[in-house]
């Protein structure tokens, strides 16, 4: 069978993330969600998505196709509808088409197909703020899924291990005079992590391949380092997708980081109201500040974003794709994409100057700023345009 990850409604909820990607390549737990349905079905997935990213994430169509909605996080009940799924069928979560099967290159239509009711509990991000909020449950599945019969490298007598049983350690990763809590949650160390003395850890923690938590750090779950990312400081409640930094001290909580961020040294976010209310946060979608549901709700920052040492930012602060953000003050809860500037205004990051840095940066990690990638960042500074006021 062809298995095929689709963006689906909640894309535009997702945003600033998947101006740049799928759905499907958000990472949430320890392994992104396209790694998550790879692995459980045991292939290869495409995607169909945006046509602007489509070339970098093309989509591969064969006779018989099931078509999965990225939002949805596999569980083992959910797994077993999706492979049972037959001809003239799609499985759905109330409205939310969750599944469908279609015969070749021609668009199924779900008001035509047999309708079925998902019966296992469900896992879904639907926004960007379920990203850290459901991160908990997203580790724990990961972690169950990546360890099963299998056993851990032997953890280093140095660490204080307060239930040894619900920490992993892949070959290769370094953890020494560490303390290490996984009483409420699992704590898994990827492939060639490097996880420095005197860190102080709680779980839920996934420490991806190629990590590095810096000396002193002190992390409380549910929390995702992703692979080549730094982390130094204090970290509560928050993902970094991959190759992004927060390696100095400061504060960041219930908080998302896209790809080849940058946090500067002294830099925090505040993730709780002065009055305890709810936090509201920017939508792409309806243009407004929506309603989490949350009194926790911290920083969301799009790939490629920066900002200087000393940086405060407000609870619920949305940055978009390739700001840069700096200088004393509070600046806005909502910056846009190719921003220059902080508190006291902002300008238009130069796309040439957003590319020259971008490709120094992404060098330092032995990778290129291809055209493909150039082409995604030219579409997003044109379509943000609307929201930047120069």
């Amino acid at each position: 069978m062809n298995y095929i990850l689709f963006d689906g409604p909640s894309r535009n909820d997702l945003l600033p993330f998947t101006f740049t990607r799928p759905v499907a390549d958000i990472r949430v737990g320890i392994l992104s969600i396209r790694e998550k349905w790879e692995k459980v079905l045991g292939s290869v997935i495409s995607t169909k998505t945006e046509e602007y990213i489509s070339g970098k994430w093309p989509l591969k169509l064969e006779q018989m196709n099931i078509f999965i909605n990225s939002s949805f996080i596999p569980t083992s009940g959910l797994v077993e509808q999706v492979k049972n799924l037959q001809e003239g069928e799609a499985l759905f979560s109330g409205d939310d088409a969750v599944a469908y099967f279609q015969n070749g290159a021609e668009e199924a239509q779900l008001s035509r197909l047999k309708k079925i009711e998902v019966k296992d509990e469900i896992l879904k991000i639907a926004n960007t703020w379920d990203i850290f909020s459901k991160n908990a449950q997203a580790v724990q599945l990961d972690f169950n899924l990546l360890t099963k019969g299998r056993k851990s490298q032997k953890i280093h007598d140095s660490n204080f291990v307060k239930a040894e049983e619900n920490v992993f350690i892949e070959e290769g990763a370094v953890v020494e005079n560490c303390s290490l809590n996984a009483s409420s949650g699992p704590i898994y160390i990827g492939k060639n992590a490097l996880v420095m003395e005197g860190t102080l850890v709680r779980g839920p923690l996934a420490v991806c391949d190629n990590a590095v938590v810096k000396m002193g750090a002190k992390i409380y779950g549910a929390t995702t380092i992703g692979p080549y990312c730094k982390a130094g400081g204090e970290i509560n409640n928050s993902v970094l997708f991959e190759n992004s930094s927060k390696g100095h001290d400061g504060y960041l909580g219930n908080s998302v980081l896209g790809e080849w961020c940058n946090i500067g040294a002294d830099s925090n976010n505040s993730n709780l109201k002065n009055n305890y209310a709810e936090v509201r946060i920017w939508n792409y979608n309806t243009e407004r500040f929506a309603r989490t549901g949350l009194q926790f709700c911290g920083l969301i920052m799009g790939d490629h974003s920066k900002c200087g040492i000393n940086t405060m930012f407000n609870t619920g602060t949305v940055v978009g794709v390739s700001a840069n953000i700096f200088g004393s003050g509070f600046p806005r809860n909502f910056i846009p994409s190719f921003s220059w500037g902080g508190s006291s205004g902002t300008s238009t990051y130069k796309l040439e100057k957003a590319f020259e840095t971008a490709e120094i940066v992404m060098q330092r990690r032995n990778k290129d700023l291809t055209e493909q990638d150039k082409n995604i960042l030219q579409h997003v500074f044109d379509y943000t345009a609307q929201w930047r006021r120069s």
